[in-house]
């Protein structure tokens, strides 16, 4: 099993067509007992929450964001944790809106610190 998520932080590779977060957006994960929460923001996103479970390498959550156009929006995302080839870690994420229609795949990819 791969190390908590616990003090990460993460950013996307790349936007998804559908989704809102970009490489701006900051992703600052908690991890303790199988239960997953994390802060964002960044790009087009003011702020944004998200609370889950982890049970091996799948994470699983909801998310609620604020965009800079004073929109909210949610939804649910699976996720899969993999260590990269420099020992990062990334999920890849399968994500559905629940507030609007829309859905997709995108990548997080840990940040280390400067």
């Amino acid at each position: 099993m791969l190390p908590s998520l616990d003090g990460l932080e993460f950013a996307p590779v790349a936007r998804p067509e559908a989704g809102e977060v970009d490489r701006a957006t900051r992703f600052a994960y908690h991890e303790q007992d199988g239960v997953v929460w994390a802060d964002y923001r960044g790009g087009d996103i003011v702020r944004g929450h998200l609370v889950g479970t982890r049970s091996g390498d799948a994470v699983e959550f909801r998310y609620v964001q604020l965009n800079r156009h004073g929109e909210t929006n949610s939804g649910h995302c699976v996720s899969t944790l993999t260590r990269l080839a420099d020992g990062r870690l990334r999920m890849d994420e399968t994500w559905r809106w629940e507030s609007r229609p829309g859905s997709g795949t995108s990548a997080v990819e840990e940040v280390l610190p400067r």
